[in-house]
């Protein structure tokens, strides 16, 4: 099985966006995929297929499997130990890793996409970030950026942290942000100081994510 960690240079870049078109193109080729978001803030119970969750459900064929897709779900928009607190929660790192750890176990699987929240460095405990689930579960880094003015100093910095924890970057993707600078002309200069690790195109509508496929499965 392969397994890849999505993570983002920083909040609602286009993950799901990405892991979703992934796991679309990887079904069509007749692979067995999974994804895992192990925890989600901003959550609406009353509207569940509106969610993150939802949409990874869907993509996997399974629209009504979202709450396997990520068992620990609040409902306000803030970093997830935030919205857990204010449901009388507490998030541990521990938890995080071991939910994380037994669902890969479990998996019977070609692909498997485990989502972060946020950025690498967001908090996603009260004392852990995104980075150190990511470290802890030492899969191969999707990193996904946007196409907005100062995503180089964000992606570049993002870059320079994962592997300053070993961590293997597999691919990075530059999905489309709204209102902002020419995609195509952004990645060009992306490309220019990044040349270790292929760098993909994600428009928001119409993406057929055959080419990060391959990337990966090289």
């Amino acid at each position: 099985m392969k397994a890849f960690f999505v993570a983002g240079t920083g909040t609602d870049l286009g993950k799901t966006h990405v892991g979703c078109a992934l796991l679309e193109t990887a079904r069509r080729r007749g692979l067995r995929v999974e994804a895992f978001k192990p925890v989600v803030s901003g959550f609406d119970p009353a509207a569940p297929e509106t969610s993150d969750p939802a949409r990874l459900a869907a993509a996997l064929g399974r629209a009504g499997a979202w709450a396997d897709v990520s068992p620990r779900r609040y409902r306000a928009p803030l970093a997830p130990n935030l919205a857990a607190r204010m449901e009388g929660d507490t998030l541990r790192m521990s938890d995080l890793v071991a939910d994380c750890r037994t669902w890969l176990a479990d998996r019977d699987a070609d692909l498997a996409l485990v989502e972060g929240a946020g950025g690498v460095m967001s908090p996603m405990t009260d004392d852990a970030t995104n980075l150190d689930l990511m470290v802890a579960l030492a899969l191969p880094v999707l990193l996904v950026a946007g196409s907005y003015l100062g995503t180089a100093s964000h992606l570049l910095t993002a870059l320079e942290v994962v592997r300053a924890r070993s961590l293997a970057v597999a691919a990075i993707v530059v999905s489309e942000s709204l209102d902002a600078p020419d995609l195509h002309q952004t990645v060009d200069m992306l490309r220019a100081f990044e040349r270790r690790t292929p760098i993909l195109v994600a428009p928001r509508k119409g993406w057929d994510a055959t080419e990060l496929a391959d990337a990966l499965q090289a």
